[in-house]
């Protein structure tokens, strides 16, 4: 994982890497130690967003969202767990955060189009979806983003690169569309771990967009 106190290092594509001129705390899939500890954020460097990436607890969304003073933007993930208990003990979601799955968001000066979730693979599920739902409901979010977005914040990976070595983790054909569309200049997604040995970013040689693996916690130079 890197060390937060030290930018992102360039990346060497034949392309420019799209600068937006904000640094974001990106997290998904994993509840890390760094960000869930008593004495958060000391240790973090100014940021100006976070971007949760998806299957991250609702409990601890709200735990980033109160100790900073930061937008907190995302989505949800394949587990679909991204809810808190409230004082009925009925399961809603979470508070002083921002959802942005099937919408375009304008936050800290930027455009963040959302879209939670990933490829079913298995029957039941509402972090699933078929090919037909992506396609519709993608179709309708590019739509929304025809004036442009800086941010593609989805849970499943694009095609390509960053796509998982099972079909649990493959990627999303309707996501890339959606890029060859809109051409975001950054895409963050979760949804593959470490262990697959994927390096963290690259740049789509299609369209320049700079894709970015939020796994765990990262901190990066948008």
């Amino acid at each position: 994982m890197n060390d937060p106190s030290f930018p992102v290092t360039a990346v060497p594509d034949a392309l420019p890497v799209p600068t937006l001129g904000r640094r974001a705390l990106l997290l998904a899939d994993v509840v890390h130690p760094f960000v869930y500890r008593e004495t958060f954020p000391h240790g973090l460097p100014d940021i100006d967003i976070v971007l949760a990436a998806g299957d991250l607890p609702g409990s601890y969304l709200e735990f980033v969202a109160s100790k900073l003073t930061v937008p907190v933007v995302y989505v949800h993930g394949n587990h679909a767990n991204e809810t808190v208990m409230d004082e009925d003990d009925r399961r809603v979601p979470p508070r002083g955060v921002i959802a942005a799955h099937r919408r375009v968001v304008e936050v800290a000066g930027l455009r963040i189009a959302g879209w939670g979730g990933a490829p079913r693979y298995r029957h039941g599920g509402n972090g699933q979806y078929s090919p037909a739902e992506a396609s519709w409901g993608l179709g309708l979010l590019a739509i929304q983003a025809r004036r442009g977005v800086d941010v593609l914040l989805t849970h499943a990976p694009p095609l390509g690169p960053h796509a998982g070595q099972d079909y649990a983790h493959r990627g999303d054909p309707a996501i890339t569309r959606f890029v060859q569309r809109r051409r975001p200049g950054v895409l963050v997604h979760g949804h593959i771990h470490e262990y697959e040995g994927k390096k963290l970013e690259y740049v789509d040689q299609t369209t320049g967009t700079r894709v970015l693996n939020a796994y765990g916690y990262r901190i990066v130079e948008l």
